[in-house]
């Protein structure tokens, strides 16, 4: 199933200050994540397959997500999402999916520790600006571009600093080991040369620029004795 634009979208009256479209075909949402706000229109006669191939209909390419992790398919008059044996898990609604589990409109799926969708079903109404508020950090891996809460940095960061937030969201909230981040980020170095002190001021002026557009949240946290790790939203 290829990604189109919504069909018979009805424009329906503000609520709560915020527009609204009436929609008659279900869809995913993808809140959080690389190329967060696309959408999925849902079919009843396709399933829909998630998963880091190119060829899946919603493709997620990043290593925590399974090459096949998870479907969506239409069965007794509403939608199901099944779990297909991921390494890292599906969870709805914050809990992990084991076999087959309804979804209902408003549902939010997480898959892995990267991506969250926001199902909508058919003949709901929900708000344009669903994907206008993202909170979180967001990297766009081909342009380099950071963003927080929905709001690129700008200037934008560093290559020391764009390399050390690349390493730290492609651990999927794990833990960076110093020794990792001297490697990743100063791979000319070889280790050589590169202080303690170095990696924590790196660490400091990285959320430095962060705060600019969330100062309220601490996205890096330390982990003493071992390194850092991404805390996202």
């Amino acid at each position: 199933m290829s990604e189109t634009s919504v069909t018979e979208e009805l424009v329906a009256p503000q609520q709560a200050g915020h527009p609204a479209v009436y929609r008659e075909s279900a869809m995913l949402i993808l809140r959080h994540g690389a190329e967060a706000g696309r959408r999925w229109p849902l079919h009843r006669d396709e399933e829909l397959l998630i998963g880091r191939e190119e060829n899946c209909d919603i493709p997620l390419p990043d290593r925590q997500v399974s090459r096949s992790h998870a479907r969506i398919f239409w069965e007794n008059e509403s939608y199901h999402i099944e779990d297909l044996k991921s390494k890292n898990g599906t969870h709805l609604n914050g809990e992990d999916v084991v076999g087959i589990a309804a979804l209902e409109d408003g549902d939010e799926i997480q898959i892995a520790l990267r991506f969250k969708l926001a199902f909508v079903d058919a003949g709901a109404t929900a708000p344009l600006s669903l994907d206008d508020s993202l909170p979180g950090l967001r990297l766009e891996m081909e342009t380099r571009q950071v963003w927080v809460n929905n709001k690129p940095i700008d200037p934008p960061l560093s290559l020391h600093q764009y390399r050390l937030l690349h390493a730290l969201w492609e651990s999927g909230g794990g833990v960076v080991t110093r020794e990792a981040i001297i490697n990743i980020v100063w791979p000319e170095a070889s280790g050589e040369g590169v202080s303690e002190q170095a990696i924590d001021a790196l660490v400091r002026r990285l959320r430095e620029r962060i705060d600019e557009g969330d100062a309220e949240y601490r996205y890096i946290v330390t982990v003493r004795g071992h390194g850092f790790r991404l805390d996202n939203r």
